[in-house]
């Protein structure tokens, strides 16, 4: 047992010296002190990253197929009345959502921002509860009322009951109604008497929409949006104006659900414009994102980025339709963030990488410091010596002493 104790204590790779051969200076305590304090520092930074979860980032290829995308929105028009504006949305496929209503929400506000009114509605006023007429002559008995269409009728039994039926009626026909006053239906909604009421307000308009994960476009513009030989267009003579101000602020724009660390560049973005037509375009790059956190528990959402573009119009002319258009595509590569824990023995081992570091840098430095000091005191007791020597006018000793102290450092001296 002793020789097996004995072989144990020469493996000992950490022999012990005696106390009595020990020199303890100021310097090293300083340095002792110093070091203590930045290792506790740096234990306590590492300790806080590993309680705190790290991010993984990973780009992959989106295989995914058949799912829709939704866009979230916030955006207010300082010059632009409610009555007027429109939202619509398109892609690739060929799928178009004229005029949306569901799921937006629009909000009158004065000149200062405040809130008037919240309602749902689209362009204009209400659809009426009473048609006015039978088109071209009186009702018959047990008749029901039978809206004219004011020549657009498509058959004997096309009705418009509202003024809403017979700008759509017209729109088929592709022709342009100039006069609502001159429609009974119109006249009696009071289509024109509330857009010029609402004259010099603006439109905070928000809500999302549900659309196919295919490139498209969606904009805000004035007027009512028909389609005519292939074309988009937007009836915009029916409110009599030259010039639309399509000034804008978008309060909030994002693609899916919101996760931990987005950032939506959009937001808070603000245009003023200043010629009296335009276009202003977003052109956004959606990029597919996954994110998991520590629990498991996954968020399918997008991140993009975006440029930016007017087009100017020239005045009276709206061959570049006055609009905010949001045109995006879908980035064929997939982010996905997963966060977790760092390992138990990974944080070990920093901290031990931490005070082996410190403690080796910090006994090197010690070691140059408590050298430079011992050939610092005896150079300076060699001064001391010669000085004394020259004093006493007595050289041939001082040459003497500063030849031994040469001898004892076994430099050779050739005479």
């Amino acid at each position: 047992m002793e020789r097996m104790m004995n072989k144990l204590r020469n493996l000992d790779a950490y022999p012990k010296i005696n106390e009595d051969f020990y020199s303890r200076t100021l310097s090293g305590g300083l340095i002792t002190l110093v070091s203590s304090l930045v290792m506790l520092l740096l234990f306590v930074s590492e300790f806080r990253l590993y309680l705190r979860a790290a991010t993984e980032t990973r780009l992959v290829v989106d295989t995914s197929r058949g799912e829709t995308l939704r866009i979230n929105f916030d955006v207010s028009f300082p010059a632009l009345p409610c009555s007027i504006l429109s939202l619509d949305a398109m892609d690739i496929s060929g799928e178009k959502h004229l005029d949306v209503k569901h799921d937006i929400i629009k909000r009158r506000l004065d000149d200062r921002g405040n809130v008037i009114e919240i309602r749902q509605d689209g362009i204009g006023a209400p659809t009426i509860e009473k048609p006015l007429q039978r088109h071209g002559g009186r009702l018959e008995h047990n008749e029901t009322y039978c809206g004219s269409c004011y020549g657009a009728e498509t058959s004997n039994e096309h009705c418009c009951n509202s003024c809403e039926e017979v700008r759509d009626a017209y729109r088929q026909k592709g022709w342009v109604l100039s006069n609502p006053d001159m429609i009974d239906q119109c006249k009696r909604e009071g289509f024109l008497q509330r857009i010029k009421e609402e004259e010099g307000e603006g439109c905070n308009i928000y809500g999302f929409l549900e659309v196919n994960k295919v490139a498209g476009n969606f904009h805000f513009a004035p007027g009512k949006s028909f389609q005519q030989s292939n074309g988009h267009l937007h009836d915009l003579l029916t409110f009599q104006k030259d010039s639309f101000n399509i000034s804008h602020k978008i309060k909030k724009l994002s693609f899916g659900e919101h996760f931990p660390g987005v950032m939506n560049p959009l937001d808070g973005v603000h245009w003023t414009q200043e010629a009296p037509n335009g276009m202003y375009q977003y052109f956004i790059k959606v990029v597919p994102t996954v994110y998991t956190d520590v629990r498991g528990h996954t968020i399918q959402s997008n991140q993009f980025s975006v440029t930016e573009h007017f087009k100017n119009a020239e005045a009276g002319s709206f061959r570049s339709l006055p609009g905010v258009f949001f045109i995006y595509d879908l980035s064929p590569i997939k982010v996905t963030f997963i966060e977790g824990h760092v390992s138990f023995l990974h944080f070990l081992t920093n901290v031990c990488a931490i005070i082996g570091g410190i403690f080796t840098v910090s006994g090197i430095l010690d070691s140059f410091i408590y050298h430079g000091q011992k050939a610092i005191k005896k150079k300076m007791e060699l001064v001391h010596i010669f000085r004394k020597q020259t004093t006493n006018h007595d050289l041939s000793y001082t040459v003497k002493i500063l030849i031994s102290n040469i001898l004892m450092k076994g430099v050779h001296i050739e005479t």
